[in-house]
């Protein structure tokens, strides 16, 4: 499945894995959040709602572009940077291309939704 995340007027693309998590999550679809900056590696935004972890693995490594859910805190996560595996880390999928809009400083506005 593709989506489509528009960050502060910049549009993207994303491929999305197929899991319980995902299903919950495109059911929030189209969907407008706040990212923020969190340990200058990736932008975090509270989700409005718990997405389902059923059959996830217990945590990943991520990579540089992925789309994960942060099932402790329950917020989503874009990375910008690589980090060591992180229990509890559950990944939705991956940026397709450039993530530069990602590295700016600052809080940004997001919308995502099903690519059409």
């Amino acid at each position: 499945m593709d989506i489509r995340l528009t960050i502060d007027g910049h549009m993207l693309s994303a491929t999305l894995e197929d899991s319980a998590a995902v299903r919950d999550f495109l059911a929030l679809l189209p969907l407008a959040l706040d990212l923020e900056d969190y340990a200058a590696t990736e932008k975090i935004a509270q989700m409005p709602t718990k997405l389902s972890t059923a059959g996830a693995p217990a945590g990943m490594t991520p990579s540089i572009g992925d789309i994960t859910y942060y099932a402790p805190w329950g917020n989503l996560a874009i990375f910008y940077k690589g980090l060591n595996y992180s229990a509890g880390l559950v990944k939705l999928g991956r940026i397709d291309g450039d993530i530069q809009v990602l590295r700016t400083a600052g809080p940004l506005k997001a919308r995502i939704e099903v690519a059409g």
